[in-house]
């Protein structure tokens, strides 16, 4: 299969579906933007940062003028601002499906050399701690909370949240960044579990490894053709919608490892594996032998 083939099933689908991505404005959330208004959805791009939200949607002035993409500046580290952004999304775009947790701090805004002079732990505040936990992990939560009853009660949604690759969760002084990703993987196996059968899943994406997106800094050292391509985020992101997609849940996929090229059914099979680590959670010690759910 050719590569433009691969692709083709991407761009259509979403007709009449709503979504949000959150961090909309930076160079992953800009692509889910790109690939989701290109299959056809409406799109809610929410971030923190007004200037840049300008320059997105400046950048789609068609979908823009057409109505389709709406830009909002929102601090998810806050669940009134949260609330209101999918109150705001439903009655300005008539409806919400897709929610893409794609705002994120990164370990920049404590050192710019952080990824060749490793942060310790004497350099991180608390407030520097609380933000990390409040942007990366409840900002998530807040999303999800303030939208899942109308999920749930047209019973269809999708929710992808972006956490990242197990060896940043567990590396050593890369923290805060790498326990509030875990902490995002955790409660996304969580939630596929709790809205298992509803209508409304739950899965991770992740890019694989570092990512040609400012989050990687110059000062890294990296070659920069060899990162990461952040449009990778959208093939799986968009596969999820699908009818076939929508049968899954509970699963993270790594974008570096789709093939574009490949029939979507190959593609899903060689990036995909459970969230989370559901093999340490089989043999609990739990008075009765095992807990219910």
């Amino acid at each position: 299969m050719t590569e433009t083939a691969g692709r083709a099933w991407m761009n259509a689908g979403l007709e009449g579906r709503v979504a949000i991505v959150t961090g909309a404005a930076g160079g992953i959330g800009q692509e889910i933007v790109r690939g989701l208004l290109g299959a056809g959805a409406r799109v809610a791009a929410l971030d923190v940062d007004e200037a840049r939200l300008g320059a997105l949607a400046a950048g789609f002035g068609d979908a823009s003028g057409a109505g389709r993409l709406l830009t909002a500046r929102t601090d998810i580290s806050s669940y009134a601002e949260c609330e209101e952004a999918v109150a705001h999304v439903r009655s300005a775009l008539g409806g919400l499906h897709v929610l893409v947790n794609n705002g994120a701090v990164g370990m920049g805004v404590i050192r710019i050399d952080h990824m060749t002079n490793l942060v310790g732990i004497h350099e991180i505040t608390s407030e520097t701690w609380q933000r990390f936990v409040a942007v990366n992990l409840s900002g998530a939560w807040y999303m999800t909370r303030a939208a899942i009853d109308g999920l749930l009660a047209q019973r269809w949604g999708r929710i992808v949240n972006v956490t990242t690759s197990f060896f940043t969760m567990l590396r050593g002084r890369f923290h805060p960044y790498g326990p509030a990703k875990a902490g995002l993987e955790a409660m996304s196996a969580g939630h596929a579990a709790e809205f298992e059968g509803s209508g409304v899943t739950v899965n991770v994406v992740v890019p694989g490894g570092p990512t040609d997106t400012p989050m990687v800094p110059e000062e890294a050292g990296f070659d920069r053709g060899a990162l990461i391509p952040p449009s990778a985020m959208a093939p799986p992101i968009l596969w999820l919608r699908s009818k076939v997609g929508g049968a899954h849940t509970g699963h993270r996929y790594v974008a570096a490892q789709w093939d574009v090229s490949a029939d979507p059914a190959e593609a899903v099979r060689s990036c995909r594996a459970p969230i989370g680590w559901p093999d340490l959670a089989q043999n609990p010690v739990w008075p009765g032998g095992r807990p219910k759910g």
